[in-house]
């Protein structure tokens, strides 16, 4: 197994994760994915961008086999801690570089899923499409990959607002837009990306989607701004952040 030497800063922890982005996981954003995969006892999938094994217990008990993948060692200790077991395995994997991982792009798996990760993985322009190709070189002939994304206009004002809050702290506005962490395509852009790569696209589909935040102490807007936009709060100083935080009215 081959791995890049140069892996992402680790923002996450499954208990910062918890607090503030449980949703991820619920039956409500979860079922029509669960779904489309339509898990058989014979299947062995692969889980890209596993977090903290949450999303990949739900469909841990209707299959054969299950590798979950992610590049935050603090979320896969998680997974390994709370799922492992003689039928499930987490590994640590810069899926930007999923390539590289001979031993798991080497088409053997029935089915590949994705749940709420992929607008992070693609996020860097330069590996997008061969993260893409890595993840169909890795399905059997036949085999299958569902995935849920944020799509084009998820958390507009949010990351407007983000934008805007350093450009206040005098950030220059080209660099505020670059810093941040995501990738919303449209549904065009993806079918058309998978069809290049080689995929027969059965369905790509953009869903508004409204989505009530966690009432945790830790959580709520604030706490999501902090853990999901922490790329955009780590161009500043440390004692620039909590003023960013304020002036956007997210600390209230």
């Amino acid at each position: 197994m081959a791995s890049n030497t140069e892996g992402p800063k680790d923002h996450w922890s499954a208990e910062a994760y918890s607090a503030s982005a449980s949703f991820v996981h619920s039956a409500k954003i979860t079922g029509k994915l669960l779904t489309s995969l339509e898990p058989k006892s014979t299947d062995k999938v692969l889980d890209v961008g596993c977090g903290d094994g949450k999303f990949t217990a739900n469909f841990l008990p209707a299959i054969e086999t299950v590798l979950g993948i992610d590049s935050s060692a603090s979320m896969i200790e998680s997974a390994n801690k709370d799922y492992a077991s003689p039928k499930a395995s987490f590994r640590v994997v810069d899926c930007r570089y999923l390539e590289k991982e001979t031993s798991i792009v080497n088409g053997s798996w029935d089915k590949v899923i994705s749940n709420a990760a992929l607008h992070w993985i693609l996020r860097d322009e330069s590996t997008r499409m061969s993260t893409l190709r890595a993840i169909h070189g890795c399905l059997k002939p036949g085999g299958t990959y569902v995935f849920e994304m944020g799509g084009h206009g998820n958390v507009a004002e949010v990351k407007t607002a983000l934008i805007c809050a350093l450009v206040q702290q005098g950030i220059p506005v080209k660099q505020a837009r670059e810093t941040s962490p995501w990738f919303f395509p449209s549904d065009t852009w993806m079918r058309n990306a998978l069809e290049e790569i080689g995929f027969k696209v059965e369905n790509v589909e953009l869903e508004y989607r409204p989505t009530k935040l966690t009432t945790d102490a830790k959580g709520g807007l604030e706490g999501w701004v902090r853990l999901m936009g922490a790329q955009f709060l780590e161009v500043l100083p440390e004692e620039k952040r909590d003023a960013a935080m304020g002036a956007s009215g997210w600390d209230m």
